[in-house]
């Protein structure tokens, strides 16, 4: 877990996606933290945390451990932002835990099943795990789509460091929550401040997928052009300005 900014100010928790860590929100960190208490952890099966083979990884379990680490923290109040399948975590969370949660945004996050974009690389089996360098690179390549945009080395680390068990159940538990129910239709039930935003270049789920979520009402989608399915990496400013005008509005100041 990593915090960041002073602990008198509204409570931001950044969930990171599927094969990452919370080291893939550094460049955003600090265009967040001069107004907001970030908080980041690494999920279960990812970064720093434990890998077992024995536990959950169910979005819902996942989301109640983010829950357990907030009130761990004392916060009361938090906007959730999720990347990708970060973005159903936070969900979960919201459904999980409505008081804890006041505002939900969500970044290059696929609404449905139907909005996945089928991997153009074969996919990786038991037998070759832990992958070589080059099939972690083009693993990950479909992540981002800024011309001229190196992936960083770190970044790639998570990869390598998670267990085959991890890397694909972690990857079937997204995939469980989205056939259970889509998100715009979990989102309107729970009634919160929702923003979405989307690299309009994005591989790995239809960036036109994001006019789903207008179903729900009071939604704010915004597209970031020339960028793909991780603008926290991509363009760290670009991505910032539109979710610190959100929270600006509706993160919940700390007595």
């Amino acid at each position: 877990m990593c915090q960041d900014g002073p602990r008198d100010v509204p409570v931001l928790l950044l969930i990171h996606g599927s094969a990452s860590s919370a080291r893939s929100w550094d460049p955003m960190v600090p265009l967040l933290s001069g107004s907001h208490r970030v908080i980041r952890i690494d999920l279960l099966g990812h970064g720093r945390s434990a890998k077992p083979a024995d536990r959950s990884y169910a979005l819902s379990d996942q989301a109640r451990r983010a829950g357990v680490a907030l009130d761990r923290l004392g916060v009361e109040h938090s906007v959730v932002v999720g990347h990708s399948s970060g973005g159903a975590v936070a969900t979960a969370l919201a459904e999980l835990r409505p008081d804890l949660v006041t505002a939900l945004a969500l970044v290059n996050t696929g609404p449905s099943l139907d909005a996945f974009i089928a991997p153009e690389s074969a996919a990786i089996g038991p037998s070759q795990w832990p992958p070589t360098d080059e099939q972690v690179r083009r693993l990950a390549s479909s992540g981002f789509s800024r011309a001229g945009y190196q992936i960083p080395e770190e970044l790639l680390d998570e990869v390598r460091g998670m267990t085959y068990h991890t890397f694909t159940t972690t990857m079937l538990a997204t995939r469980a929550y989205l056939e259970q129910r889509a998100l715009p239709d979990r989102l309107t039930v729970l009634g919160k401040p929702l923003l979405v935003i989307f690299g309009e270049d994005d591989r790995r789920w239809r960036s036109s997928s994001a006019s789903d979520y207008r179903a729900v009402p009071g939604a704010k989608v915004e597209l970031l052009p020339g960028l793909g399915h991780s603008p926290l990496l991509e363009d760290p400013p670009r991505t910032a300005t539109p979710l610190l005008a959100f929270t600006a509005i509706h993160a919940v100041q700390v007595d």
